[in-house]
């Protein structure tokens, strides 16, 4: 009940404020919310001043237009009051009336006249024009604000939820001084709404005095003057608190400090300051005509000041012993070092010559770390998996043009580029003497390419030449490297994040499986293997479902794996053949009987238990298959029954990694299989 009543305060405020602009009030009533009225706005003015940045009252913008609207219902009670009751507005109408005018009106008028000009023109005006300033920047400076948190993403410097925390900041940031620049166009009308006002009551109490009251000029202009003076005041005091808020939180900026602190340790902390102020007094008590006792006392006072900060900052060991001391002690301290960071092992590393600095260097023009954005975004996409921060690091003792790619400290692949230069790569069609530059290899994929100078790009390309820079050969590398170790990548808290991912579209699958029948460490296991085959896992719902109905009967990991990949045999026929067809080199019945009987389970799994003669022979029969398929320039996949298929794929694999075995339990039934060749014994 309470907290229904917190969540409706808001919306009751706004229509009370309403029903004060249509139901008439007693004066009583009108004093209290005249009094909330000026209440509100100072604790208003008081927290803009102790908060350390804006978005620390980004409530701001609303209230501005809340108090606005409070403040005009006010003003509509209050001419009411004092057109209807003869000039009879309440006590602090009229309190604030006597205060300002003390019998003289015309004075009070002016002094009035001053507090308006100055909230409209200066504070108000000033307050617009910072909040245009700020949003227009504000927003324009939002696309180098997000290119900066991906390249820190990207260098390691900060982590995934620092990285979604500092863009929700900045949303939050170009639509808070969004609204500003809006609820400020509030603040304007209130003040000019203000002077319209003032001038109804003293016009129109003038005109009722005259004509319905029977009293005579003057008495009518010292009642209705009197009134309106004090309605204006006790209306625009509010108002001009609100304005000075609004420019307050206007030009106000990060900092870990409030105002308060800002002001007191910025504005007071340099002794030479105070010193040549106070001596500034002192010198001008002595001009003739001027209060010298105050312009000394206040003098003094900044001397005395500037003393005591002086003290303060200049403080001096007694003697050179305790300063050698000091300094020697200083020096025997080590440099504090978190020993933990050591520890850390980074996914993915990549190591660049100081040539290559300039790459991850965007004030250098570098695009390699956008380039890792993009890269990881597309496995996100098709491998269905989010790839850890790539660090980025230059290391000396590489070569300058020379660069490697590490997965946890290891070193699998290194690479030369040509820092001014471009690769050129050639196709079958192309006549490489047709072009000068320096004879190389892609370091992805070894294909034949040549270094060629940026001048000669178009001739190259003229020519039938691919040509790539240099930071996007590192890129295509590291993509390669990535994709085929992914598996290795990949652990097991990356596997909890996919898991969080999928319980928020699909609760009552993960709540129902994930630490019930399988775990995280089980599903881990299960990816790695279907990463290791280059399957992906965008389906993880698939996949958990899978496990959940399989996993009650076996713990066998590569018993589970079959089962998933058969689950997502559309995925995998729509990668084996995408045109519904598909060469394969099938496997001879002896064989597959060969090795299923060679199949020994035990509590963690099934392992395959082959006489080496007998795996030598078939791989010698395997060879001499696939390498008729490759002179005939044909892609062929081996394709075996389901529960050979794990064990054959372990054999096939001493041959060459890239070949692919599926089982016949993999392929849709609509896709028509061509048999190029046979693995027999025979």
């Amino acid at each position: 009940m309470k907290n229904k009543f917190k969540q409706s305060i808001l919306a009751l405020i706004v229509i009370g404020v309403i029903m004060i602009i249509v139901v008439p009030l007693s004066t009583t009533l009108l004093d209290i919310l005249l009094i909330v009225s000026i209440t509100f706005s100072l604790i208003i003015l008081l927290t803009t001043l102790y908060v350390k940045e804006p978005l620390q009252f980004s409530i701001f913008p609303m209230l501005l237009l809340i108090t606005t609207l409070f403040r005009l219902a006010l003003n509509i009670s209050s001419t009411r009051i004092i057109l209807s009751e003869g000039g009879i507005a309440g006590k602090v109408i009229t309190a604030f009336g006597n205060i300002v005018v003390q019998g003289n009106i015309v004075v009070g008028l002016v002094i009035y006249l001053i507090i308006m000009i100055i909230q409209f023109i200066v504070i108000t005006k000033g307050a617009e024009r910072v909040s245009e300033v700020a949003a227009r920047f504000t927003l324009d400076s939002m696309p180098g604000k997000q290119m900066a948190i991906d390249a820190d993403l990207n260098a390691g410097l900060i982590n995934e939820k620092e990285a979604k925390e500092r863009r929700k900041k900045i949303e939050y940031q170009a639509d808070f001084y969004g609204s500003m620049d809006g609820a400020t166009k509030f603040v304007k009308g209130d003040a000019i709404a203000g002077i319209i006002i003032t001038l109804i009551n003293l016009v129109g109490g003038i005109v009722i005095g005259l004509t319905s009251e029977g009293m005579d000029f003057s008495q009518v202009l010292e009642v209705y003057s009197l009134a309106t003076v004090g309605d204006g005041l006790v209306s625009q005091i509010p108002s001009l608190m609100i304005s000075t808020a609004t420019g307050i939180v206007a030009t106000r900026s990060s900092s870990d400090q409030d105002l308060n602190e800002q002001f007191s340790h910025q504005l007071f902390s340099d002794y030479k300051v105070l010193f040549i102020t106070g001596g500034a007094l002192l010198l001008l008590s002595i001009v003739p005509g001027f209060p010298g006792f105050f312009l000394v006392t206040i003098g003094g006072l900044l001397l005395a000041l500037g003393y005591a900060i002086y003290k303060k900052t200049k403080v001096v060991p007694e003697n050179e012993h305790e300063k050698e001391e000091i300094q020697a002690r200083t020096e025997r301290e080590p440099v504090k070092t978190n020993i933990m960071e050591l520890l850390n092992v980074d996914p993915i590393k990549i190591e660049l010559g100081y040539s290559l600095i300039p790459f991850i260097d965007e004030s250098q023009g570098g695009d390699l770390l956008e380039r890792m954005i993009t890269i990881r975004n597309q496995f996100a996409g098709n491998m269905g998996i989010v790839i850890p921060v790539v660090r980025f690091r230059d290391n000396l003792s590489l070569k300058s043009n020379e660069y490697s790619i590490m997965i946890r400290n290891n070193v699998i692949e290194k690479g030369v580029v040509l820092a001014d230069y471009m690769l050129a790569m050639s196709s079958s069609s192309v006549e490489e003497d047709d072009l000068e530059g320096i004879d190389t290899k892609d370091p992805a994929y070894g294909m034949s390419a040549k270094w060629i100078t940026k001048d000669m790009q178009d001739k190259a390309q003229m020519l039938g030449y691919t040509v790539i820079s240099p930071s996007s050969v590192i890129a295509t590398h590291i993509s390669k490297v990535i994709k085929k170790h992914a598996y290795e990548i990949i652990g097991r808290q990356d596997i909890q994040k996919l898991v969080d991912n999928l319980k928020e579209r699909q609760s009552v699958l993960v709540e129902e499986v994930i630490g019930k029948t399988v775990s995280i460490g089980q599903l881990h296991k299960v990816v790695i293997g279907l990463l290791k085959e280059g399957i992906p896992v965008k389906s993880l719902d698939v996949i958990v479902e899978t496990l959940g109905d399989y996993a009650k009967t076996t713990k066998d990991i590569n018993v589970l794996i079959e089962y998933v990949r058969q689950a997502l045999k559309r995925e995998i026929t729509q990668i084996y053949a995408p045109n519904g067809r598909i060469d394969v080199i099938t496997v001879n019945h002896d064989i597959e009987d060969m090795v299923t009987k060679s199949i020994r389970s035990t509590e963690s799994g099934g392992y395959l238990a082959l006489e080496p003669d007998k795996i030598k022979h078939i791989i010698k029969a395997a060879n001499e298959s696939i390498n008729k398929a490759v002179t005939a320039n044909i892609d062929a996949v081996i394709l075996t029954s389901p529960i050979v298929r794990i064990y054959f794929t372990e054999i096939i694999h001493q041959i060459d990694e890239n070949i692919d075995v599926l089982s016949y339990n993999e392929i849709e039934n609509k896709v028509k299989i061509q048999i190029i060749g046979s693995i027999s014994l025979q």
